[in-house]
C-alpha cells in the first residue's frame, strides 16, 4: 500500500464549525535577535540495567528553564460553503450521467452561510516584547490567532509575515518581558544526538516529548528549498511550529511535518533548521515577504550508476537535467548534463543542497560555479536572477490581487497558443481561494475576463482590481469554452 506521505499540515488536530471573527494583520518594523543567558546543562543520568550502565539525558533543567517560551496557538480560519463538483462523481453515482458532457463543472452552494473552522499549533518566543516563530501552515488564512502561555495568560495574536516555501511564520503579541529560547546553530548538529520537543499534540498542552537525530539534510517530495532535520522524536497534530531543542538548551529547528500512512506519529518527524527560520524571520520582519536567489535549472541527485558515467570519483552534486531557457544559468554557460559541485565556496554533494545555496544569494549577485563536464572541471560566473512565486496577481503594486482571486498564471508558449487557435489567454498553474472555489483547476486558459479579452498578466490585474464583488471568467478546458463566476475574496 502506498504510504500517505507527509502529514504536514499538523495543525489539524481537530475541526469543529463554529462562530466567526475578522482577521488581524499588521506590518512591523526590523527587530533584532533576542539575547538569553547561557543555557543550562542537561546532567545525564546512569541507569543499571542487567549490570549494564545506561547513560540516559534528564531535560527536567532545560524544560524548567525554557519550557514557558513555548506557546500554544490556537487559530479560526473563515471558509466558504462547501460547493458540488460534478468532476468528482465517479460511475455508480445516480448523478453521473445527469452531468456527463459538461466541460466544467457547475458549483452549486451547499449549506448556508460562510463557516469557521478551528486548529492547533505551537510556537516559541524569540523576543521579550512579544515575537513567535512556528510554522506558515499553522497561521496561513487564518482569521484569528490566540496565544496561550505556560501561566494560562492568554492573547491575540497578528500575523506579521507568511513564508510558504520555508514554511515558516512571525506572529506577535503585545507583552512585554516575555521568556524566550536560546537560538542554536542547525549547521552543528550531528546524527545520533540527543534532541527534544515541546508542543501541543492533539491539544494537551506543553507536552514533552525526545529522541535523536536520525538524519540532515532531508530532501522530501514538494519541498525543494529545506533539507529536513530528521528526527526520532514523537511528534503529532498540534506539535507544528514548535521548537527542537539540543541537550544545551538551544533551539535547532522547528518541528514542521511527520511521514505518516495513519496521520500519526510513525516514527519519522522533520524539523526545519533554525538558520533557516532565522533568516527568514529577519526578512519578514523587515521587508514583510522574504527575497531569494534563482540559478534557472531542474537537477536530480547522482547515484552510483550516473557518478560512473560521467567519470566521477563518487555520487556527488546535483545533475543539471534542464536549463530553463533565457535563465541565469542558461547565461552563464550551463547545460543540461553539468554536475553542480560547489557555489562559491559551498560544496554541494547532494542535489538537496543547491536549492538551499542558491535562494541564500542575493538577486543580482555574481557566483561562482563549479560544475563537472565531460570528465572535467569547469568554473563559470552566474548572476544571480530572483526567485518568484510564479506570475502570482500577489505582486508589489498589487499584494491584495491573489488573495481576491487565488490564481497562479503564466502567458502562452506560441505553440500552446497555436493550439487553442487564439492570440491571448494565460494558462493557469496555481489555484487557491476563490478561484478553486469555483472549479478552475491548473491546466485552465483564462480567455476573458467580464468580457474583457486577456492577454497579459498585468491586464488581469487591472480588470480584476476594477470588479467589484465577482468577475466572470471565460476559461478553456479539453477543447470547450465556458464561463465560471468567481466571488472576490
Amino acid at each position: 500500500m502506498r504510504p500517505k506521505l507527509l502529514a504536514r499540515r499538523l495543525i489539524a488536530a481537530g475541526v469543529i464549525a463554529i462562530a466567526g471573527f475578522g482577521l488581524a494583520r499588521l506590518d512591523t518594523p526590523w527587530m533584532s535577535h533576542a539575547e538569553a543567558a547561557p543555557p543550562p546543562s542537561v546532567p545525564v543520568a546512569a541507569v543499571t540495567s542487567n549490570n549494564a550502565a545506561v547513560m540516559l539525558p534528564n531535560f527536567t533543567s532545560l524544560v524548567q528553564r525554557y519550557g514557558p517560551a513555548v506557546v500554544n496557538i490556537t487559530v479560526t480560519q473563515k471558509t466558504r460553503p462547501t460547493r458540488f463538483n460534478p468532476n468528482q462523481l465517479n460511475q455508480d453515482d445516480p448523478f453521473f450521467q445527469f452531468f456527463k458532457g459538461f466541460p466544467a463543472p457547475f458549483n452549486v452552494p451547499r449549506g448556508g452561510g460562510a463557516q469557521i473552522v478551528r486548529g492547533l499549533g505551537s510556537g516559541f518566543i524569540v523576543s521579550a516584547d512579544g515575537y513567535i516563530l512556528t510554522n506558515a501552515h499553522v497561521v496561513d488564512k487564518a482569521t484569528e490567532v490566540t496565544v496561550k502561555l505556560t501561566d494560562r495568560r492568554e492573547f491575540r495574536a497578528k500575523v506579521i509575515g507568511v513564508d510558504k516555501k520555508s514554511d515558516i511564520a512571525v506572529i506577535k503579541i503585545a507583552a512585554k518581558n516575555l521568556p524566550v529560547v536560546t537560538i542554536g546553530n542547525a549547521d552543528k548538529v550531528q546524527v545520533g544526538e540527543w534532541v527534544l520537543a515541546i508542543g501541543s499534540p492533539f491539544g494537551f498542552e506543553n507536552s514533552v516529548t525526545s529522541g535523536i537525530v536520525s538524519a540532515k539534510s532531508r530532501s522530501l517530495p514538494d519541498e525543494n528549498y529545506t533539507p529536513f532535520i530528521q528526527t526520532d522524536v514523537p511528534v503529532n497534530p498540534g506539535n507544528s511550529g514548535g521548537p527542537l531543542f539540543n541537550m544545551n538548551g538551544e533551539v535547532i529547528g522547528i518541528n514542521s511535518q511527520i511521514f505518516s500512512e495513519t496521520g500519526g506519529y510513525q516514527g519519522l518527524s522533520f524539523a526545519i533548521p533554525i538558520n533557516i527560520a532565522i533568516r527568514v524571520k529577519d526578512e519578514l520582519i523587515a521587508h514583510g515577504k522574504v527575497t531569494r536567489g534563482r540559478l534557472g535549472v531542474t537537477i536530480q541527485d547522482v547515484n552510483q550508476q550516473l557518478a560512473n558515467s560521467f567519470g566521477l570519483s563518487r555520487p556527488m552534486g546535483a545533475l543539471v537535467s534542464e536549463v530553463a531557457k533565457d535563465g541565469p544559468a542558461s547565461s552563464a554557460g550551463l547545460k543540461a548534463g553539468d554536475v553542480i559541485v560547489k557555489i562559491n565556496d559551498r560544496s554541494i554533494d547532494r542535489s538537496a543542497d543547491l536549492p538551499e545555496a542558491v535562494a541564500e544569494l542575493k538577486p543580482g549577485s555574481h557566483a561562482q560555479v563549479e560544475v563537472w563536464r565531460q570528465g572535467k572541471p569547469l568554473t563559470l560566473s552566474v548572476t544571480i536572477g530572483e526567485m518568484s512565486d510564479g506570475t502570482q496577481l500577489a505582486s508589489a503594486a498589487s499584494p491584495d490581487d491573489h488573495a481576491q482571486l487565488g490564481l497562479e498564471v503564466r502567458p502562452l508558449q506560441p505553440d500552446e497558443r497555436a493550439q487553442i487557435g487564439g492570440t491571448g489567454g494565460l494558462l493557469v498553474e496555481g489555484v487557491s481561494g476563490p478561484a478553486q472555489d469555483a472549479g478552475i483547476q491548473p491546466g485552465d486558459v483564462i480567455l476573458a475576463v467580464n468580457g474583457t479579452p486577456i492577454r497579459s498578466v498585468g491586464q488581469l490585474r487591472s480588470v480584476v482590481t476594477k470588479a467589484s464583488t465577482s468577475v466572470a471568467v471565460l476559461i478553456q478546458r479539453n477543447g470547450a469554452q465556458i464561463f465560471v463566476p468567481i466571488e472576490l475574496g
